[in-house]
């Protein structure tokens, strides 16, 4: 038996971001990195997200969808994201890495765990850090105290990416109004949990933005 459009929809997303995160992090590793060993970490944790991509994959085959096509309807959304997210430089590629993708991703770890548990478990499992926050936490406090002006404009940058992050949710649901459906059915119940679901995206937010020194 098919899965809920909503699912496939949710699981659609997650693939194409974690192909995504793939991409981008390859690209950020050979043009950005300012070492040898900052490239290989970075394409190492790049391979980890191609990894995910490839779970997800495999479920969308196991629900009898198709995962070209429960890809499609959100890659203009996100790559106009990436695109409009595009760092500049080595820190803010790490502080993108770290922050812009980790709320978002947090916000479908929070979708995920209104469904079915196999399919939470699933989010949590490629989703997992993976030493993504470790990475950037150690290259960008070590970039800061090297430069310390720089943590204003990291700062800022940060804020406009978790503002673009919130952006890029609005485009997600208008390109498939069935997940926004699925999420609301199952939000509708108990208005509270919305309030706490967001007051923990914002505490993760904060967390990171502290870890870094922002």
């Amino acid at each position: 038996m098919k899965e809920s459009p909503g699912v496939v929809d949710l699981l659609g997303v997650l693939a194409y971001a974690e192909l995504s995160a793939y991409a981008r992090m390859t690209e950020d590793a050979a043009s950005l990195a300012p070492s040898l060993a900052d490239r290989t970490a970075l394409s190492e944790l790049a391979v980890a997200e191609y990894g995910h991509f490839r779970l997800l994959h495999g479920r969308l085959v196991e629900l009898g969808a198709d995962p070209e096509a429960a890809m499609s309807p959100f890659v203009e959304a996100l790559d106009a994201w990436h695109a409009q997210t595009a760092p500049a430089d080595w820190l803010q590629a790490l502080v993108k890495a770290y922050v812009g993708e980790g709320i978002a991703f947090d916000f479908y770890r929070e979708a995920a765990r209104l469904l079915d548990p196999s399919i939470a478990k699933l989010v949590d499992e490629v989703l997992a850090d993976e030493g993504r926050s470790e990475f950037a936490v150690e290259r960008v406090r070590a970039g800061l105290a090297a430069d310390p002006v720089a943590a204003g404009r990291l700062a800022l940058w940060a804020r406009r990416l978790v503002g673009e992050a919130l952006s890029q949710g609005q485009r997600v649901a208008a390109a498939r109004p069935e997940l926004a459906r699925m999420l609301a059915e199952a939000e509708s119940d108990d208005q509270a949990e919305i309030s706490r679901m967001f007051a923990r995206l914002t505490e993760e937010h904060n967390k990171r933005m502290a870890a870094l020194g922002l």
